[in-house]
C-alpha cells in the first residue's frame, strides 16, 4: 500500500516534519542521494513559505507517476504540494522568479523549486489563497521543462489523496495508464478508511495496470474480480481515446465525476453498488466528446458530490495535480467535518505552449 502524508504547518517545527516526510517519500519513490536532496529543499521551501506569508497551511506529499502519460509504466515522483487560505499573490508569475520577495504574499524561494522542480505548477487569487506544487523524479530522463515531447499524448493526469485524520494510509487511489492512443483514468474509494480501505483501492490500481487496454465498463467487471475479497471499493473509470477525440466513462459507487464542456459543467453518473462485493448486472457506459478545452475532474466523497467547480477551474492550463489541490481546498467546508480519505483526479490537455 502506498504511503501518502498530510502535513499540517502551524509552527516553525512542523518545518522539520515536512522534510523528514519528503526525504521518507523519496525513498519510497527510489530516488537517489541528490535528487532526494532536492526535494528536501522543496518541500522545506514551501512549508517555510506557508508559514512566512500564509501564518498556517498544509503540506501534501505523495509518490505519483509523471503527469504525462507513456508507453510502459513510468519511474515515480515525490509530489509536494502546500495549500494555504492565505493573502494570496497579487502577481503569480512574478513571484516564481529568483531574488522575488513581498511582504505582504508567497514568493521567496519559489524560484529555487522551480529551478530544482521537473514541474511546478502555482495558483493564487487574493483573498482566497495560494497552492503550490512541486514535482521532483529521477536524475535519468528528466523532462524538458515545457514537459512534452513528440511521444507525448496531447493529455496530462494528476492528483492528490488526503488521508483522513492524519493517518499513513488513505483508502482512496487513483491511477492513470496509457495503452497506444487510449489513455484509461481512474479513482477508487476503499470502503470505509484505514489499512483495509487501501488494501482495496490498491488492488484495483494493479489490476488496472493490467487491463487499462478494456472499455471502462470492461474493466470494471475485471476490477470485480480482482478485489473480491477485500472490503471493496467505489470506482470511476474514464478513457481517452486521442485517435477519435472521444472520452468514455463508467462508475460503480460514489466516486463523483464532472466534465468541463464548453462553458458549463456536466456530472457524470455512476450505477450503484461496490466494486468487489456487489456489482450492478449491467455497467452504463457513456461517450462524450474530448476537445481543447475539456477537463475532467474526479473526487471521492471526501468532497461534497454536490459541489460545482468554479468557471476559472484549471484555467489559465494548471497542472492537473494543482487543479486537484485547489478543488480539495475550495470544495471543502469548515461546516462539513471530513469525515473519510479524499482524492481528486483530474485528466486535462497539455498546453499548446510551452510557458
Amino acid at each position: 500500500m502506498p504511503r501518502v502524508w498530510d502535513v499540517p504547518v502551524q509552527d516553525p517545527t512542523r518545518v522539520r516534519d515536512v522534510r523528514v516526510a519528503a526525504e521518507e517519500a523519496a525513498a519510497l519513490a527510489g530516488l537517489d542521494e541528490q535528487r532526494t536532496a532536492a526535494v528536501s529543499l522543496v518541500a522545506t521551501e514551501l512549508a517555510t513559505n506557508l508559514l512566512k506569508y500564509a501564518q498556517a497551511g498544509r503540506v501534501l506529499i505523495d509518490a505519483v507517476d509523471p503527469p504525462l502519460a507513456r508507453e510502459g509504466r513510468p519511474g515515480r515522483a515525490v509530489q509536494i504540494v502546500a495549500v494555504d487560505h492565505g493573502p494570496g499573490i497579487a502577481d503569480p508569475a512574478g513571484a516564481q522568479r529568483d531574488g522575488f520577495s513581498s511582504g505582504g504574499s508567497l514568493g521567496a524561494g519559489l524560484g529555487t523549486c522551480r529551478r530544482l522542480a521537473d514541474d511546478f505548477g502555482l495558483h493564487s487569487v487574493p483573498g482566497r489563497g495560494t497552492v503550490a506544487m512541486a514535482r521532483v523524479g529521477p536524475a535519468a530522463g528528466r523532462p524538458d521543462r515545457g514537459g512534452e515531447s513528440s511521444g507525448d499524448l496531447g493529455v496530462r493526469a494528476g492528483g492528490v489523496n488526503v488521508p483522513f485524520a492524519g493517518a499513513d494510509f488513505s483508502g482512496d487511489a487513483w491511477a492513470w495508464v496509457r495503452s497506444g492512443d487510449r489513455t484509461t483514468l481512474m479513482l477508487a474509494d476503499g470502503l470505509g478508511h484505514g489499512s483495509e480501505a487501501a488494501r482495496a483501492s490498491t488492488a484495483a490500481v494493479e489490476e488496472l495496470r493490467r487491463w487499462a487496454r478494456l472499455p471502462p465498463a470492461e474493466a470494471l467487471r475485471k476490477l470485480h474480480t480482482a478485489l473480491a475479497g477485500t472490503r471493496g471499493a467505489a470506482v470511476a473509470v474514464a478513457q481517452l481515446d486521442t485517435w477519435t477525440g472521444r472520452l468514455r466513462f463508467a462508475g460503480i459507487g460514489n466516486v463523483s465525476a464532472r466534465l468541463r464542456e464548453g462553458d458549463r459543467w456536466r456530472s457524470l453518473l455512476s450505477r450503484p453498488g461496490i466494486v468487489g462485493v456487489h456489482r450492478p448486472h449491467t455497467v452504463r457506459e457513456d461517450e462524450f466528446p474530448w476537445t481543447a478545452g475539456s477537463l475532467l475532474i474526479l473526487h471521492t466523497d471526501g468532497l461534497p458530490g454536490r459541489w460545482t467547480p468554479p468557471p476559472d477551474t484549471g484555467r489559465p492550463p494548471a497542472d492537473p495535480a494543482v487543479t486537484a489541490a485547489v478543488t480539495v481546498r475550495d470544495a471543502g467546508s469548515s461546516a462539513r467535518p471530513v469525515r473519510d480519505d479524499t482524492a481528486v483526479a483530474v485528466l486535462a490537455p497539455v498546453p499548446s505552449e510551452r510557458p
